[in-house]
Formats: C-alpha cells, sequence, structure tokens
C-alpha cells in the first residue's frame, strides 16, 4: 500500500499532549478508510507537524484527519521509504 506524508504547519498551541490525542484520533477511524497511520513528528516551536500513513490514496489519508479531529493538512506527498 503507498505511503503518505503530511504536513500540517502553524499548528497554534501544539504540544506533545495535543499531538498524541490527534494521532490517538487518526487511529480510531482510520480502518474506515483503509488506512494505517503509522507514525508522526512535530515541533512545537514553530507549530509543524509530520504524519506518515498507509493509504489506498491521499485522498483517504486527508480523510482519517478531517473525519478524526478536523486538522486539515498543509500539503501531502506520496513517499518511499529509504534503507
Amino acid at each position: 500500500m503507498p505511503l503518505f506524508m503530511d504536513v500540517h504547519k502553524n499548528v497554534e498551541g501544539l504540544t506533545e499532549q495535543a499531538v498524541a490525542g490527534a494521532h490517538a484520533k487518526d487511529l480510531e477511524v482510520q480502518a474506515e478508510y483503509g488506512a494505517k497511520f503509522l507514525n508522526y513528528w512535530y515541533n512545537a516551536e514553530d507549530g509543524t507537524v509530520f504524519c506518515l500513513s498507509e493509504a489506498p490514496n491521499s485522498e483517504a489519508a486527508l480523510a482519517v484527519h478531517t473525519n478524526g479531529h478536523g486538522l486539515v493538512a498543509d500539503e501531502i506527498v506520496q513517499v518511499t521509504e529509504g534503507h
């Protein structure tokens, strides 16, 4: 299944707890879209969050965020894992 990296920029009030909570909400709804959210990274100083997921397409990955917690990604790209 394709991998997608999405980026959320300038998230106001970004904290470790807020990112973990949003990720948990993604996990709750991901199966509805045939997606699997694998990991996330964030920078609390500038409000940037990166999310890595497996999904049938980018629309499904974005739908998980939209319906999980409403924080829509600013950008999403299909990626290939390197070794």
